[in-house]
């Protein structure tokens, strides 16, 4: 949506947050530095963080995720570990996208555009789009993206029955590792 034209650059400046906001009324979307993740980013609602210990790729680790939930039971998400060896960044980065997967049980994977400003690049760095099933059976559709910043590895999400390809598009175009 446009921000009107008429009037003084100040006005039309005002004017654009309106406008914005009248794209995506169950979106409150906010700029956002996760404590401790190394990556900026845009979330539609407020996320909260848990961490936890967890294995990865044979390894032990700890994960840090930060996520809510917005609009029409859509999940926004980020997971972060650190590896510590640069030799585990490109195995765990495939070990998280087969993991997640897995969770609900996708066989197919459609590749999708990303590039997060500042992230190390790397071979097994990408986004996909999955079709899978909930727990409790219901279809869900899935977005992620890994990617990595040293030796840190990034997982962002994106989950509900229905997936808007605007916000997603928002949410994996506002990633950046400073």
């Amino acid at each position: 949506m446009r921000a009107p034209s008429r009037g003084s650059g100040r006005r039309s400046l005002w004017l654009l947050p309106l406008a914005l906001a009248a794209c995506s009324p169950a979106q409150d979307w906010r700029q956002l530095q996760p404590e401790d993740s190394g990556v900026a980013m845009q979330f539609p609602c407020k996320p909260v963080s848990h961490a936890r210990e967890v294995t990865l790729d044979g390894a032990p680790l700890r994960l840090t995720l930060h996520a809510c939930t917005a609009g029409d039971d859509a999940t926004y998400a980020l997971a972060v570990a650190d590896v510590s060896d640069p030799a585990r960044v490109g195995p765990a980065l495939q070990a998280l996208l087969d993991s997640t997967a897995g969770n609900v049980g996708a066989a197919t994977r459609r590749p999708l555009p990303l590039a997060v400003r500042g992230a190390t690049p790397n071979p097994l760095a990408q986004r996909v789009a999955m079709d899978g099933t909930r727990s409790d059976g219901e279809p869900v559709q899935m977005q992620v993206a890994v990617f990595t910043k040293g030796t840190r590895v990034m997982q962002a999400t994106v989950l509900g029955r229905r997936i808007d390809a605007d916000a997603a598009d928002t949410f994996f175009g506002a990633l950046a590792t400073p």
